[in-house]
């Protein structure tokens, strides 16, 4: 680590990331070294972290004290870390010299195993009460947690001590069933023919030992009797609440198994679930309040996706402008709010994700964020949110309000002559609507995949004569094409899209030249997103104007502002 990369780091301050430990009044002992490490092993997420000895809580560098008489031996302090933690916690060490200082750097990656110290403690770095980070007890529901969170456990799959057969309901059996039937061939119809005891066999809710019946995790969560929810799953709530003008209209809280549980939330969802139709042509199409297929997926999400380990529920919240689902438990890892349309999928729960494919409840393809973020942009709403999740709870919005009817009609137009638009299409032009102007770089962010797949989406919406680019190379940028927002009843938009650019362009350069008091040709391209030949026109025009005077020629030349 370089001298900038450790003040970068001290910079941004302790963190779940990042631990200080200064020694200006007393050294560290062994003791508490080896806590730290293991503190810091057991976390969630996968970026590494770094405990910082010799700098103190407000960021202050004092230097650590030397641990092996005159000197630090980094490679002492890497062995005695891997020898007193079990499973043994391999890090990197090494002394960085600050302002005559030293600072010992110690890197330690999350332990995809919950980490204790020889002597059988764990502990685990979190948020405390005040958001600061802390270090606190690591209690054994929580190695459950987070072995699950890793897919190295399945919650889900694990046999429940105590309870037995009677402990489920055959009518959410039957329950099971009549989802399956009513899936419309979503669900696996080879299920309907097996009998109760067959039925929780096949889909892992039970297993035999040695002649008798062992309820698992999922047993309960899918046929359990709601008493004995209750009392082997005191974490399981689901809770539906309509929270309208700063009122709360409704405030429901289920311990019940989960299809049934998911069959009074659809119900409750198609209750208060308006609808508007719109004549297309000669099609009527329904444009609801909130699509049902981003509801029944975003709501699946979270049923299969929560700790069950944790306390708390499963929030469904119907707020005037929005709805928010949300779940105890952050993101599987290796799923962030960046990739979390092109992550392969990661279940927390497997047997419980593929109980509900195989009931019709969600898809088969495992791909149902896709589904989530496509029929909310189809029915023409901004794109969902994940931004406010937190490393303990996935929280998704869905935004509500009017509707965007003439992006409905577009899409629905395009479908009809056999040009249906996917959820990049969606995403890219739902953006180009807001934001006016896309370059690649933006585009790749927002469908989050490489810049070469980014470009190749605009130009296929370009083919198709719903974008246009203007620029080459990297200063190319796109808008919607005059055709398309006319379709969208905003006839003036692409007028003012096209006629304000060189007027904002003069202007960007003059502030420009007036602060830095030059540009060059390139400095022009970059700013205002030009080709290079388009840049050098766009000067020559200003010159010719008298906005700007040439100084230089060829490769030196470069533009100022006229005398006053």
């Amino acid at each position: 680590m370089t001298v900038d990369e450790l003040r970068a780091l001290i910079a941004v301050g302790e963190i779940l990331d990042v631990e200080f430990k200064g020694e200006e009044k007393q050294p560290m002992g062994d003791n508490e070294l080896v806590e730290a490490a293991v503190c810091l092993a057991n976390r969630e997420g996968s970026a590494p972290g770094f405990l910082l000895l010799g700098v103190e809580d407000d960021g202050r560098i004092s230097g650590h004290r030397p641990r092996h008489g005159a000197i630090t031996e980094p490679q002492a302090v890497m062995a005695l870390i891997a020898n007193r933690t079990r499973p043994s916690l391999g890090c990197r060490a090494e002394a960085v010299a600050v302002d005559g200082r030293t600072v010992l750097v110690i890197q330690i990656a999350p332990s995809r195993l919950p980490v204790s110290t020889t002597e059988g403690k764990f502990v685990r770095r979190a948020l405390g009460g005040r958001g600061e980070p802390v270090c606190i007890p690591m209690h054994f529901a929580e190695m459950q947690g987070l072995m699950s969170a890793k897919g190295m456990q399945d919650h889900s799959g694990l046999v429940i001590e105590g309870a037995s057969w009677e402990d489920l309901d055959p009518l959410e059996l039957e329950r099971f069933r009549r989802f399956v039937r009513e899936s419309r061939g979503a669900g696996d119809a080879a299920l309907l023919n097996l009998g109760d005891a067959e039925l929780a066999r096949a889909l892992g809710a039970v297993e035999d030992t040695g002649g008798a019946v062992s309820v698992r995790v999922l047993g309960l969560l899918l046929f359990g009797k709601e008493d004995s929810i209750r009392r082997f799953l005191p974490t399981h709530e689901v809770a539906f609440q309509v929270l309208l003008r700063g009122k709360v209209e409704v405030n429901q809280f289920y311990r019940w198994p989960l299809v049934r549980t998911m069959e009074e939330l659809l119900t409750q969802f198609r209750a208060r679930n308006r609808e508007k139709e719109q004549l297309i042509g000669m099609l009527r199409v329904g444009i609801p309040d909130y699509p049902e297929p981003a509801f029944r997926e975003a709501v699946a999400n979270a049923l299969i996706h929560r700790d069950y380990t944790r306390l708390g529920a499963v929030h469904v919240q119907w707020h005037e402008d929005r709805l928010d689902i949300s779940n105890p438990g952050g993101f599987p890892e290796g799923v962030r709010v960046d990739n979390i349309l092109v992550t392969a999928p990661r279940p927390r729960n497997p047997l419980l994700a593929d109980a509900f494919k195989r009931a019709g409840i969600v898809e088969r393809t495992g791909r149902g964020v896709d589904t989530i973020f496509f029929e909310q942009l189809r029915s023409g709403r901004p794109a969902p949110s994940y931004e406010r999740s937190s490393p303990t709870d996935v929280v998704l919005a869905l935004p509500g309000g009017e509707a965007n009817l003439e992006f409905v009609r577009l899409a629905v137009e395009e479908a009809q002559a056999g040009r249906d638009l996917t959820l990049n299409d969606l995403l890219l032009l739902n953006a180009l609507q807001r934001e006016r102007s896309l370059d690649t770089s933006h585009a790749a962010a927002l469908l989050q995949r490489p810049e070469s797949e980014a470009r190749a989406s605009l130009q296929r919406l370009v083919e198709a004569g719903l974008v246009e680019g203007r620029g080459e190379r990297k200063g190319r940028a796109y808008h919607l094409s005059a055709a398309t927002y006319r379709r969208l009843g905003d006839k003036v938009g692409y007028i003012r899209q096209r006629g304000f650019e060189p007027l904002q362009q003069v202007q960007m350069i003059l502030q420009y030249v007036e602060k830095h008091g030059r540009i060059t040709r390139r400095e022009a391209a970059d700013l205002c997103r030009l080709a290079p030949s388009q840049a050098r026109n766009l000067l020559m025009r200003m010159k010719n104007e008298n906005r700007l005077v040439l100084q230089g020629a060829r490769r030196g030349a470069f533009y100022v502002l006229p005398p006053k």
